[in-house]
């Protein structure tokens, strides 16, 4: 019981269960955790019904409306902590991270020394499918201003495809992470780095959802934004 894969998810009814199923093909033995928004489409009774199918490897966390990607993930972060997993996994639940990839994240961190392997859409063998280009552009644009502002040594900063050893989420402040959105990814990543834990990015190839809906807003980009400015200078 040392491997937990945390997928948040909001409407997410298309993917859930081939997302599930992935997962619990790979050799390693991973569990899974789904921290459901109160999804009105019926996401969260789908996984009901696979829980008879997995009784100790799913678990299911309900909350009451949508709180943000941010506040997802903590919950998952300190029920994982409570229940001794080594091993602590964020991944998005619409395939645009490849489940085969938890390998090589997994294999980073267990094996080469690192606290928390990053899959990077980049460095070198990185790639982005599918996307258009104006979002390529954001995204990379974003992790380019964010290493400019912090001088954090990541490339690919606002990447949500993650493994965290255990004690790197218990020596941060979980209650003090005050980002919600994609900010959240930057955030963790910075106070990991100057906690000086170990990070390391694994190239992956990012491909953009096939199926349901995009949860980017503009709010969410202008929280990356201001908030690296705010997370810098503790403001």
């Amino acid at each position: 019981m040392n491997k937990i894969v945390i997928i948040p998810t909001f409407n997410e009814i298309e993917n859930i269960e081939k997302i599930i199923r992935k997962v619990f093909s790979l050799s390693e033995g991973f569990h899974i955790l789904i921290v459901d928004d109160g999804s009105p489409d019926g996401t969260a009774e789908v996984i009901k019904k696979l829980q008879g199918d997995y009784p100790n490897e799913l678990f299911l966390m309900e909350r009451k409306g949508k709180q943000g990607l941010g506040t997802a993930y903590i919950a998952g972060f300190k029920w994982s902590i409570q229940k001794k997993y080594d091993y602590i996994f964020e991944m998005d639940a619409d395939f645009s991270h490849n489940p085969d990839d938890l390998m090589k994240l997994y294999a980073s961190v267990h094996q080469d020394g690192n606290d928390v392997s990053i899959g990077s859409r980049y460095i070198k063998s990185g790639k982005v499918e599918n996307w258009p280009l104006n979002r390529v552009f954001i995204s990379y644009g974003a992790s380019l201003y964010v290493r400019m502002i912090t001088f954090m040594p990541i490339k690919d900063c606002t990447a949500g495809f993650v493994c965290y050893k255990r004690e790197v989420l218990e020596n941060i402040d979980l209650d003090k992470i005050r980002f919600i959105g994609y900010a959240f990814q930057i955030e963790m990543k910075y106070r990991a780095w100057r906690k000086g834990y170990k990070l390391k990015e694994i190239p992956i190839t990012f491909v953009d959802r096939k199926e349901g809906h995009s949860k980017m807003t503009k709010g969410i980009v202008k929280e990356a934004i201001f908030g690296v400015w705010k997370m810098k200078f503790g403001v």
